[in-house]
């Protein structure tokens, strides 16, 4: 079980990166920085004045995809300058990136996200394309995570509700999970799907508070996403977090390729539907994406039926050795069309 030996959450707490570094590796004197264009330029200076004031020299390296190409580009590149740690500092596209990075490279990986996107913050999967697996892979857990709420409130409105869709997807993902167990025999680990589920439910039971989307609910939406990634790292597998609903996102990604919309827009509306499957209260899922800004429709992330219906009946074949509920229904173009239909995704 490998876990975040340090996590540090608040309003300015770029500005301790390099005393974070300094905790995790006192021999720490050069780091690699993974980032993205606009985060470079809204905070790079603050990171970068952060890890001089700590005599850590950094080199920056920005990315503009998440694939194995440009993390076997950055791992040549990097190499040569033998950093002590990898930083991902930016999006759920940095993040992964430099997990990935990190990994090649074997260095501690410290995560420092600016946005609340998904929950790969805390936890040891990445979703890169371009490898030989149609779903997240398992990297290393990062040594820590740096999470400044007042630059994750300045970020987009659409990523945090993206985060909301990747959390109450831990719903059905616990109940493929407990399907696994009762039907063939899986081990489950209740301690790590009560923390995954409980993620959730802050989001599905407080949405009307959190769609304010003020720091208070940037802050509880980023530690539930850290909860949840904690969730999966007790587990040592992504069941805790990624059940059918991933799949059909997974699935979205073959069938209408890796720009229909973000990750945790798709995740949302597979558990709407899985949600429906599993016999629980779909309504109060979509009531809740709807409340934090995120789709609940497969037009508003310009996804047609034709998609939705074709992802559906695609999405296990994904990963055959993870039983979810669309193992046991098995869904044809005509079940899916009803299904996606009835609870008002097409």
């Amino acid at each position: 079980m490998e876990l975040p030996r340090k996590i540090l959450i608040g309003d300015g707490v770029v500005s301790d990166v390099g005393a974070i570094v300094t905790s995790l590796g006192p021999a720490a004197k050069n780091v690699a920085v993974i980032t993205g264009a606009v985060v470079k330029k809204r905070a790079g200076k603050e990171c970068k004045e952060s890890l001089d004031k700590w005599s850590i020299a950094s080199g920056w390296h920005t990315v503009s995809d998440a694939s194995m190409a440009t993390v076997k580009k950055l791992h040549d590149s990097i190499k040569k300058n033998d950093p002590d740690f990898v930083l991902g500092f930016g999006g759920g596209r940095s993040v992964d990136v430099a997990k990935m990075t990190a990994f090649s490279l074997a260095r501690p990986f410290l995560s420092v996200p600016t946005s609340a996107s998904h929950d790969g913050i805390s936890s040891p999967f990445v979703s890169v394309r371009g490898t030989d697996k149609p779903h997240s892979i398992k990297a290393n857990t990062p040594i820590g995570v740096l999470a400044d709420t007042h630059l994750m409130s300045q970020a987009p409105p659409r990523l945090l509700a993206g985060g909301c869709g990747d959390l109450v997807a831990k719903i059905t993902a616990v109940k493929d999970w407990e399907l696994a167990r009762d039907e063939v025999g899986e081990y489950f680990g209740s301690y790590a799907a009560n923390l995954a589920y409980m993620s959730a439910k802050i989001i599905l039971d407080e949405s009307e508070k959190l769609k304010r989307k003020d720091r208070f609910s940037v802050r509880t939406i980023v530690e539930a996403l850290i909860s949840a990634g904690v969730a999966a790292c007790i587990a040592g597998s992504s069941r805790p977090c990624s059940g059918s609903e991933h799949l059909f996102s997974h699935a979205l990604e073959y069938v209408a390729g890796s720009d229909c919309g973000l990750h945790g827009e798709r995740v949302g509306l597979g558990t709407i539907m899985m949600a429906k499957l599993h016999g629980l209260d779909w309504q109060k899922v979509r009531r809740t994406l709807e409340n934090m800004g995120a789709p609940t429709k497969a037009k508003q992330i310009g996804l047609s039926e034709k998609d939705v219906v074709q992802a559906l009946v695609k999405a296990q074949s994904l990963r055959p050795d993870r039983y979810t509920i669309l193992s046991k229904v098995r869904l044809d173009k005509e079940s899916a069309r009803l299904l996606a239909k009835s609870v008002g995704v097409i």
